[in-house]
Parts: C-alpha cells; sequence; structure tokens
C-alpha cells in the first residue's frame, strides 16, 4: 500500500505514520511543503529505531507526485465525502492520500477525484480525527481486505500466571 500525506504540518505525526507504514510493508510518500525538517528530533522519536527502514519518498507539488507514479489510483480522506472508507474496495497498488493537519486536501484536487474520496464516520460534532489515528484505520482496513498479506497474522501465546489477591 502507498499513503500520502499532502503539505503534513506535525512532525510527530509524520514520524508515527512512518512507523506504521514500517510495520504494513507500506510506502510513505510526503508532498511538500512540509511543516517540518525531515531530521528533526519529534520525527525520530515518534518513529523510534524504525525511520531507517521506512520506503519514503518526497515530492515538490502534487503534480510532480502524480506524474512520477504514473498517474495512480488515489483514494483521497476527507470529511467531505458521501462514501465511507469500508465501501471501497482497494488492492495492493492503490495510493491513500491525507491532507494536512490544518485544512485537509485542498478542494481543488477533490474535485478531480470524486469518485474516489472516502471518510471515516464520526460524529458530527468532531471536525476531524487525529491524523496518524486516521492512517492507522483505513491503511489497516485496506490490509484486512488483501488478507493481510506478507503481515505476521500469528502471534505466540504466552502463558499467563494469576495470583490470588489473598
Amino acid at each position: 500500500m502507498n499513503i500520502v500525506l499532502l503539505e503534513p504540518e506535525i512532525p510527530a505525526n509524520t514520524g508515527n505514520i512512518g512507523r506504521t507504514c514500517v510495520a504494513t510493508g507500506s510506502t510513505l510518500h510526503l508532498i511538500e511543503p512540509l511543516g517540518f525538517r525531515l531530521t528533526e528530533k519529534n520525527i525520530q522519536r515518534a518513529g523510534m529505531d524504525y525511520w531507517s527502514k521506512l520506503d519514503v519518498r518526497r515530492y515538490v507539488n502534487f503534480e510532480e507526485f502524480v506524474e512520477l507514479n504514473g498517474h495512480p489510483k488515489i483514494f483521497m480522506a476527507t470529511t467531505k465525502a458521501k462514501q465511507c472508507y469500508t465501501d471501497v474496495v482497494f488492492t495492493e497498488d492503490d495510493y491513500v492520500m491525507f491532507g494536512k493537519e490544518s485544512a485537509g486536501i485542498p478542494e481543488e484536487i477533490l474535485l478531480d477525484y470524486e469518485e474516489t474520496c472516502i471518510r471515516i464516520p464520526m460524529y458530527e460534532e468532531t471536525r476531524s480525527l487525529n491524523l496518524s489515528n486516521s492512517v492507522a484505520i483505513v491503511l489497516y482496513e485496506a490490509l484486512r481486505q488483501q488478507g493481510f498479506a506478507s503481515l505476521k497474522r500469528e502471534g505466540a501465546l504466552h502463558r499467563l500466571s494469576w495470583r490470588s489477591a489473598d
């Protein structure tokens, strides 16, 4: 899968998203301008020791991103979408784009992708979810639809020992 962040502003969010991408084998695409430097401690702290393992790609603008990736299928995550993220079918080569924390994806971009706009349901009083949470929600649904191919699906259960409170 491919996660695209359009002009991300908060380094900790991008670091957390980078860590999620490493854990899922996904590629992270960053479209400038970024609201921080990729060398900032906040990114490295949030991404921990995973950042060096991340497949991350940077682009000067949205047009360059589209061109260099061969005009890919892009799902646009926005609160303005009519369809829910669980109503679409994701494939492993799809891209899911999220806008900057303060403003989302600009309407002029959304208009060209109306058919692939998706939203996460929430109460009307809530403006939006945290960006890194939103990425995790949509990404794991996309991976679930693909049967979590290439991800570790089983963990080892360890015997739990319970002590009496007496």
